[in-house]
């Protein structure tokens, strides 16, 4: 028997659903990020407590960085997520972009945008 040298047709459209769910829910969480980092969805005591305003300023601060931080984050992620959509219409998903062999299926349904096996991940590592 000659070894997989990609994934057949039904397996890929396996892999497409995951990614389409984890996109809308990756979609879902930026969005309401946005909102939160836009003041969309305030219900603040802004104008009711400047002293408490004062208090908090600092800690605000703090959160929104953190906050543009995850967004940054999750827009990676969703970038990463169109992409493995892509390979999939390239019938190129799942190969490992070093060494060519597939990862294995248990790996991509835990991280469907992966380009790498864990093994090359974790050699990739060692070279750097």
């Amino acid at each position: 028997m000659t070894e997989k040298t990609r994934y057949s047709d039904e397996e890929l459209e396996e892999f497409r659903q995951i990614i389409n769910e984890k996109m809308a829910l990756a979609k879902r969480d930026y969005d309401q990020m946005m909102k939160v980092l836009m003041n969309e969805d305030s219900n603040d005591v802004d104008d009711t407590s400047p002293t408490y305003k004062a208090l908090e300023e600092g800690s605000v601060t703090q959160s929104k960085e953190e906050l543009i931080s995850m967004a940054a984050r999750q827009q990676k992620f969703i970038q990463g997520l169109k992409a493995a959509l892509v390979r999939i219409e390239n019938k190129t998903y799942g190969i490992d972009r070093i060494t060519g062999e597939l990862i294995p299926k248990e790996r991509l349904r835990a991280v469907p945008h992966a380009t790498l096996s864990v093994q090359s991940k974790m050699n990739q590592k060692k070279v750097k």
